[in-house]
C-alpha cells in the first residue's frame, strides 16, 4: 500500500481530511464526546452567548470539527467508526448518556463491534480488535 508525506502547509494536529459538524446543541455533544470517549476540548469561538461558531475536539490523532446549527447552517450530523481500547465499556457509556442502540455489540471478523445512534444525531460503530 502506497502512502503519501504529510503536506507540509497543514497546522499541526490536523489532518488532511477531517470531519465537521453541525449540530443541534453543540455544546451538549462536546460534552458528550468528553464523557464517552475521553475527547479534549482544543478550541471554541462563539458566535454569541448560546451559539458556538466553531470548535475542535482532539481524540487521539484525529479532530473533529463542530459548530452550532443557524438558519444558514443547518443541522449536517455524520457517521463515524472509531476503534477503542474496550468496546463494550464504550457502548455501554454511550448508551448511558442518551445514544441508541442500531446494532448490539458482537464478535465480527474485524473485532468487537456495535452501532449506536447519539442523541445529536450521528451514528457510530464502536470497535475493538479481538
Amino acid at each position: 500500500m502506497e502512502t503519501q508525506a504529510k503536506n507540509p502547509s497543514i497546522p499541526e494536529h490536523y489532518q488532511t481530511i477531517m470531519p465537521y459538524l453541525i449540530l443541534d446543541n453543540a455544546q451538549k455533544f462536546i460534552e458528550f464526546m468528553k464523557s464517552v470517549f475521553g475527547a479534549i476540548e482544543s478550541l471554541k469561538v462563539m458566535r454569541n452567548e448560546d451559539c458556538i461558531q466553531h470548535a475542535e475536539l482532539r481524540l487521539s490523532e484525529c479532530t473533529i470539527m463542530l459548530a452550532d446549527s443557524t438558519q444558514q447552517y443547518l443541522k449536517n450530523p455524520g457517521a463515524f467508526f472509531i476503534y477503542v481500547q474496550d468496546a463494550d465499556a464504550v457502548y455501554q457509556k454511550a448508551i448511558d448518556h442518551g445514544s441508541t442502540i442500531l446494532n448490539e455489540m458482537a464478535d465480527q471478523e474485524y473485532g468487537r463491534s456495535g452501532g449506536v445512534l447519539d442523541p445529536f444525531g450521528n451514528t457510530w460503530w464502536i470497535t475493538s480488535v479481538h
